[in-house]
């Protein structure tokens, strides 16, 4: 695999608004953070962890299966949705790896927005609505929030 790989449009049109209904729906849970990642404990977000530990542990799973079956793992490791809420102006959290052991990861944006993902190439990635990222989560990378929506939101997939 290159160092990344962005596909646009990934999910038919349909698909993807009953995904991001979902997940931007009032029934969807949230569960408040009290740090972006051991290298950024200054800021806070919001996730629901939907598959961890080669377990699914959320009702929410089953709606995601379908996509996380195109990325075709050999197996999951985690399926983490990601809230990160407006500021007026873009921070950019400190850079972390998903887990120390080689995998794979993708970012599926939910929303377009003006955050972005920064690789450790320094590419920077826009959050586009139905896009997906493809990259080594075991490489240093960045999230940010947002300036110019409620909230930023992704589906983060680790995987082998």
């Amino acid at each position: 695999m290159s160092s990344h790989t962005v596909i646009d449009n990934f999910l038919e049109k349909q698909q993807f608004e009953v995904l991001s209904k979902i997940v931007m729906g009032t029934d969807f849970p949230w569960f408040f953070q009290a740090e972006i990642n051991e290298n950024d404990t200054n800021r806070t977000y919001f996730t629901h962890v939907m598959y961890d530990n080669y377990t699914a542990n959320s009702q929410h799973f089953n709606s995601f299966l379908n996509l996380a079956l195109l990325l075709k793992p050999k197996a999951l490791i985690r399926v983490k949705a990601n809230c990160y809420l407006r500021t007026p102006r873009i921070r950019t959290h400190g850079a972390h790896t998903d887990y120390k052991f080689p995998h794979k990861g993708a970012i599926f944006y939910i929303n377009t927005n003006n955050g972005k993902t920064v690789l450790e190439s320094g590419k920077e990635v826009a959050s586009v609505a139905n896009r997906i990222l493809f990259f080594d989560s075991s490489k240093m990378h960045s999230s940010t929030n947002c300036s110019d929506q409620k909230a930023r939101f992704n589906i983060n997939f680790n995987y082998l």
